[in-house]
């Protein structure tokens, strides 16, 4: 009985071949979206699961009030660590000192990598359960040694045996491979922890790291803990809150205590996903996205079973003549269902094993845009169940209205022809693509949306000039020691304009400070602001535009103590004549002698901090190297190059150009824009492919119809628009539904930046005549088509 079901449900198939490939397609469309974004949030929400002490491992973080706002930071003083260690093994198995990860250069013979890596005390491989290849998590109790990872292991000894081999950390000290363990997966926090050296030598680098042991105002490290099986979040986080504060009275630290620092732990369940806080609350992060993927898939999908079901509704009413002759020959009501059942089951089978072909040759595009490496899941039952399970629910759904509406048909009344359906038939047809399209159109505003709010803030002025900038790397203290020679002879090779050191790239700022004091500086006043060292060449390097005073210079003997400050450091310290004010700064006073126009560092959706840029004395972190516009980017880049390596032998010239760095800043908004606006164009060629078969079924079923009217002497555009208005009637509909939910939500979505585009009106206005003009389009070949048709043919059996 299921094989001739199984064979005439096939038949049915092959006889309509335009109606099954509009289903199959549409449906596996839908589908192959809703797989892509399962796989996406599977990828999300299961971010540092590799690690097995996932439930227990925290981050020791903390909230400062500032002038009445708490800010939240990772960034944690070096003696916290100890204290953790020592007064709280009740409450932490281990509590890990660690740097941030960062670039260093790794050197082996006459190889040279940049390579990311931390400094971490010995306990970090348990802590984190690496998977040693070789050696042993316990490497990193030498304060010489060094473990790898797999990846850097191959990229650097090839195939030979790693362990033993000393390798050279930037050019300063040598370490010994102790052990290489497994290379993390791609979505946990420490992705590109390609080495772990001992925290115990990092102490040792410099004698600011030293100080900074029994210093708790300094904010520049970070602690990873393992809490105890019996251990309480909430509570271990009331115990410690108070620690820093205590620490800072016991140094005696009075700029310190103006911050009301309250210490807490946060699980790395939360830390991809709950990353944000807004004044001391968390305010999620990228859940927001997973919940907008989640959302977008389950639309799409929607859409695409309105279609199915659409067309299996509107195909079933010419089946009744069918239905009435089975009938009649015996048949029973449940063996009709069976049948109507099996053709709707076999469809939605067929379109699931198209969609997983979809998804495995979008895969490798879409991991590139959405930064995953996502596979699908071909071992995981969980998602062989949902998938199958899926593809059962759809089919019974989009069967269900033909096996019992139909089936419930008396034979003598379709046999005679005087079976009709009823005048609201077609209603919920109409109700579906209203909703289908009303999705769509919300998908198109919120893509808008997305798109000119990145572009609005690309737009800002970020007060200098990107082009031709590059930034280099200075992780050897080799280009500074000779930098008076290095610049004069990249001037002389005609490759740059200019060239500087600074404290900080142009495009982030890795120092702020508090406790400075000015005249008028209201005592209760607690200041914070981001500060750069860079060398006197620095402003005409960037090209940044001095509004009063003038810019620091190599011929002034003053200016080593002397500030130039931007407009927003001006605004906060309410200066009316800034140039000449004295700055009071770790008990030295230091003169302002320019203002420049606020560059955008960090955010481009944030307001711009205040910022105080200084006289270099020592080593900056970064070069900053205006190329000459005269010169071919390659050209210049390579002689900047062979310069460098000329000065610093052992150290690869690592760089980046400032406006690539830039754009970084927009990689979440544009991937997110690029991925829903890739899901839109699906969603609308769904609801396209709904109206076009629609179209399809009501010109064949108004054939007559329209031959009546032709003879009648009607016009091929009266025919069309005949047909036309009723779907541009239920499109517009759905624009009036979908265009106050999409302004609740995208307004409510823009409120999460404080520099944003406002929302227009023709945004709202484009997207509704351009979903119009998508649906006539759409309906106009089967219009025009049913329309020039021979009437004679269409009344030929009348």
């Amino acid at each position: 009985m299921i094989r001739n079901y199984l064979k005439i449900a096939w038949r049915n198939l092959l006889k309509n071949k335009a109606h099954t490939f509009i289903n199959v397609t549409g449906l596996s469309v839908g589908m192959a979206v809703a797989i892509l974004i399962g796989l996406w949030i599977w990828d999300e929400v299961s971010y540092n699961k590799n690690f097995q002490n996932y439930d227990r491992i925290v981050q020791v973080m903390q909230h400062q009030t500032f002038n009445g706002e708490i800010g939240t930071q990772t960034s944690i003083p070096i003696p916290l660590g100890t204290k953790l260690r020592e007064d709280f093994k009740g409450d932490f198995k281990y509590a890990v000192l660690s740097s941030f990860t960062r670039n260093h250069i790794l050197a082996y013979k006459d190889k040279s990598l940049n390579q990311f890596g931390n400094f971490m005390q010995p306990e970090a491989p348990d802590m984190l359960s690496l998977k040693m290849l070789r050696g042993s998590r316990a490497g990193l109790t030498d304060m010489s040694s060094i473990i790898i990872s797999a990846r850097l292991a191959k990229a650097v000894f090839g195939d030979a045996d790693p362990m033993n081999q000393v390798i050279k950390i930037d050019n300063k000290y040598n370490v010994k491979v102790t052990g290489v363990y497994e290379n993390l997966p791609h979505n946990c926090a420490f992705n590109d922890l390609n080495f772990i050296a001992p925290w115990d030598l990092y102490l040792t680098t410099s004698p600011y790291l030293k100080q900074a042991q029994n210093f708790w105002g300094n904010n520049a490290w970070q602690i990873i803990a393992q809490l105890n099986p019996d251990a309480n979040i909430n509570q271990v986080s009331a115990r410690i809150k108070n620690l820093k504060m205590i620490g800072l009275a016991q140094n005696n630290d009075k700029v310190g205590l103006t911050f009301k620092a309250a210490l807490f732990v946060y699980p790395m369940s939360k830390w991809h996903l709950y990353s944000e806080f807004k004044n001391g609350v968390n305010t999620g992060g990228k859940i927001e996205f997973v919940w907008m993927f989640g959302i977008i898939g389950v639309f799409v999908l929607l859409l695409a079973c309105i279609n199915f079901m659409n067309l299996s509704t509107a195909r079933s009413e010419k089946r009744a003549k069918e239905v009435g002759i089975r009938k009649t020959l015996g048949s029973l009501r449940k063996q009709l269902i069976s049948q109507f059942f099996s053709e709707s089951l076999l469809v939605a089978s067929f379109a699931f094993l198209f969609s997983l072909l979809l998804v495995q040759l979008i895969l490798p595009w879409f991991n590139q845009v959405a930064d995953k490496e996502v596979a699908v899941l071909w071992t995981n039952p969980i998602f062989w169940i949902i998938g199958l399970g899926f593809s059962l629910i759809t089919g019974i759904i989009a069967g269900s209205y033909p096996a019992f509406y139909l089936s419930s048909f008396q034979p003598v009344k379709v046999l005679k022809g005087t079976f009709r359906a009823g005048r609201l038939a077609s209603l919920p047809r109409k109700v579906l693509v209203v909703l289908q399209f009303a999705v769509s159109v919300i998908l198109i505003i919120g893509t808008i949306v997305v798109f000119r709010q990145v572009q609005f803030t690309k737009n800002r002025p970020v007060g200098y000039s990107r082009d031709g900038l590059i930034q280099a790397y200075l992780q050897t203290p080799d280009i500074h020691n000779h930098f008076s020679a290095v610049r004069a002879d990249l001037l002389r090779s005609g490759a740059i304009a200019e060239m500087a050191e600074s404290g900080s790239p142009v495009t982030d700022l890795w120092s702020d400070n508090s406790g400075l004091t000015w005249r008028g500086k209201d005592p209760k006043l607690q200041d914070d602001f981001g500060t750069i060292d860079v060398t006197p060449e620095f402003g005409k390097t960037v090209g940044w535009k001095v509004t009063e005073g003038r810019d620091l210079s190599r011929g002034f003997l003053s200016d080593s103590s002397a500030m130039v400050v931007n407009e927003s450091a001006v605004k906060f310290m309410n200066l009316k004549n800034p140039v000449g004010e004295i700055i009071k700064w770790h008990m030295a006073d230091y003169k302002v002698i320019g203002v420049v126009k606020d560059m955008v560092m960090t955010s481009p959706y944030e307001p711009v901090q205040p910022t105080l840029f200084y006289f270099m004395r020592g080593q900056g972190s970064v070069a900053d190297i205006r190329i000459n516009s005269k010169m071919s980017t390659h050209e210049a880049l390579g002689k900047i190059e062979a310069i460098f390596k000329q000065y610093a032998p052992g150290a690869p010239f690592n760089y980046d150009f400032t406006d690539t760095e830039y754009a970084k800043k927009f990689a979440d908004e544009e991937r997110v824009g690029k991925l829903a606006g890739f899901f839109t164009i699906l969603a609308i060629f769904i609801s396209c492919m709904g109206l076009f078969g629609m179209a399809s079924f009501m010109a064949e079923q108004r054939v007559k119809e329209i031959g009546v009217r032709k003879v009648l002497g009607a016009s091929v555009f009266g025919l069309w628009k005949l047909m036309s208005t009723e779907f541009v009637a239920l499109v517009c509909i759905s624009v009036i539904l979908a265009i106050p939910v999409a302004f609740y939500f995208m307004q409510g979505w823009l409120k999460n930046y404080a520099y944003r585009a406002e929302l227009s009106w023709w945004i709202f206005a484009t997207t509704a005549l351009g979903a119009i003009v998508i649906t006539l389009l759409t309906v106009s070949y089967q219009s025009i088509k049913a329309a020039m048709a021979n009437p004679v043919k269409s009344l030929r059996s009348e």
